[in-house]
């Protein structure tokens, strides 16, 4: 990973944090990392893992995908078995950030309440 990669990692998931109104401090307990180390990652100086990404993802409310391109472990164009809905919300520059938590938040209570119906929605055979 260059540095050039880095630094626009670091400078995502600061900005994604800033928009979750996440401290530092608050992220890195989210997500299960020092604050040092993820203050390290924000300003470009660490290289984390994509077990680290993973856990910073989840912290964020936003798919480990989109982290994974921006570090460039995936590529942008690789096929997805789905939209990074959370993403797509969180890189909106016409929402405001409360509009941003509200839509992820609708979005979350839609795929759970989707999953947790799916059995009985569908059976076998449509019947």
């Amino acid at each position: 990973m260059t540095d050039e990669r880095l630094n626009d990692l670091g400078r995502f998931i600061s900005g994604q944090r800033k928009r979750a109104q996440l401290s530092v401090r608050k992220l890195s307990e989210m997500a299960g990392v020092s604050n040092p180390y993820l203050s390290q990652i924000e300003r470009g100086l660490r290289r984390p893992s994509a077990e680290i990404l993973q856990s910073i993802a989840k912290a964020l409310s936003i798919s480990a995908e989109t982290l994974y391109v921006q570090a460039g472990i995936l590529d942008e164009d690789t096929p997805r078995a789905h939209v990074d809905v959370p993403g797509e919300i969180a890189r909106d520059p016409d929402l405001t950030d409360e509009q941003r938590a509200t839509l992820v938040h609708i979005y979350h209570s839609f795929r759970a309440a989707n999953a947790a119906t799916a059995p009985e929605s569908a059976p076998p055979g449509g019947g």
